[in-house]
């Protein structure tokens, strides 16, 4: 892992920051927030070891029941979609990162928060811990607007200190309930943004659907579906499979599943979380050196990437995951980094045909992978509460051959 210092002297930031919300009529107290992507960059940021130390902060989290703020975790890299939120009355807009391993809200980054009349504090303190950052501060009950919803007496979070979240306002936590525990005082658990437009009665159940469009896309744009999903947004059917039984990772949007690299299976059934707020596939260490070797790939140590030629590349084979017993696969051009983007991950070379696989190791004692948000770009993903179980179909991008 890198130190704090050495993450922030060296920090660059892809960031999908939510444009101008707008509402997309699908059916009754069903409503979708739009998303766009855009980079920003200082610099150059090792995404492997902010993913690894998020992955096994998340892991000693949920074994330890404590979500709250750990200082001794100091790794910090901030790569992401947002949302534009409204908080208060007037309202104003920040821009949270879309988080689907917590399930707090809060404000108070890039951005200070501010005092409405629908604000109220509590006197209760609040710190969660991230891995990739933290945050410590007050809690208070505001309005949320989104898009056409509003949820009131919405629990948010206002940092007085937060680490490792430079260029975002805040989070928008999209995880389950549990994951709230222990972080306000004189509380066990507090409603989320998806527990309190369901039992508000903005959306009829609580669901929420994921697109995310490939950032390397001319036009990249995604959206949240609030209370379903978007049928005209997939081109296969649904596949759910329940939340995983095995622990930690049935605390969050934890599934089971196996993946296979042409013919060879690399990593057999295994249980691991799917994560909005992670950037690359993380798998077990095993599996991962499997990988590299299957596909002659060298670790760049500049990057933390494993790297191919062009010719390795031409040779690449399916990585194929096994989720619910459908078969979901990145094609070749799916496993490697945007080349026009190389410049965000710190290749020094400024040579865009550099190859970059975005799959990494996510080191020991943790979860047997992650899925980040390099695998949901891919797939349209869906985080049902109300029947306890995750759901992905393919989309018009599954096999893109923009990167």
């Amino acid at each position: 892992m890198l130190p704090l210092t050495s993450l922030k002297t060296v920090l660059s930031f892809l960031l999908v920051v939510g444009s101008p919300v707008f509402s997309i009529p699908l059916n009754t107290h069903t409503t979708a927030v739009s998303l766009a992507a855009k980079f920003k960059a200082a610099g150059a940021t090792n995404i492997v070891a902010g993913d690894r130390a998020r992955a096994q902060a998340l892991h000693h989290a949920a074994k330890t029941g404590k979500y709250y703020a750990n200082a001794s975790i100091t790794n910090v890299v901030v790569i992401g979609y947002t949302i534009q939120v409204g908080i208060g009355n007037p309202m104003k807009h920040y821009g949270l990162l879309v988080d689907s391993a917590s399930g707090n809200t809060w404000i108070g980054a890039e951005q200070d928060y501010t005092i409405t009349k629908t604000s109220t504090g509590t006197g209760d303190a609040v710190a969660v811990s991230y891995g990739s950052g933290n945050f410590s501060g007050q809690e208070y009950l505001d309005t949320i607007t989104l898009s056409s919803l509003s949820i009131s007496n919405q629990s948010i979070g206002v940092a007085n200190e937060y680490q490792g979240f430079r260029g975002v306002d805040g989070v928008l936590g999209i995880g389950p309930t549990s994951l709230t525990k222990g972080t306000v005082s004189n509380t066990d658990t507090v409603p989320t943004i998806m527990d309190n437009l369901f039992s508000q009665n903005s959306i009829n159940s609580e669901i929420l659907g994921v697109y995310f469009v490939p950032v390397s896309e001319e036009d990249p744009t995604g959206t949240l579906t609030f209370g379903g999903w978007n049928n005209s947004l997939m081109t296969s059917d649904i596949t759910y499979t329940p939340i995983t039984s095995a622990s930690p990772a049935c605390n969050y949007w934890g599934i089971d599943q196996s993946i296979t690299y042409g013919d060879s299976t690399i990593l057999s059934s295994a249980a691991g979380i799917v994560d909005t707020a992670t950037v690359l596939i993380l798998i077990a260490t095993d599996a991962f050196d499997a990988y590299k070797n299957v596909t002659g790939a060298t670790l760049d140590e500049t990057t933390g990437l494993l790297k191919i030629t062009s010719d390795q590349y031409s040779n690449l084979k399916p990585l194929i995951f096994t989720i619910g017993g459908t078969a979901f696969t990145l094609t070749p051009n799916a496993q490697i980094w945007p080349r026009s983007m190389n410049s965000v991950i710190g290749d020094t070379s400024g040579n865009s045909d550099d190859i970059y696989l975005i799959v990494a190791d996510i080191g020991n004692d943790t979860f047997g992978f992650v899925n980040g948000y390099t695998f949901l770009e891919r797939f349209y993903s869906i985080f049902d509460t109300t029947n306890q179980r995750v759901g992905f179909a393919t989309t018009a991008y599954t096999e893109s051959t923009s990167n």
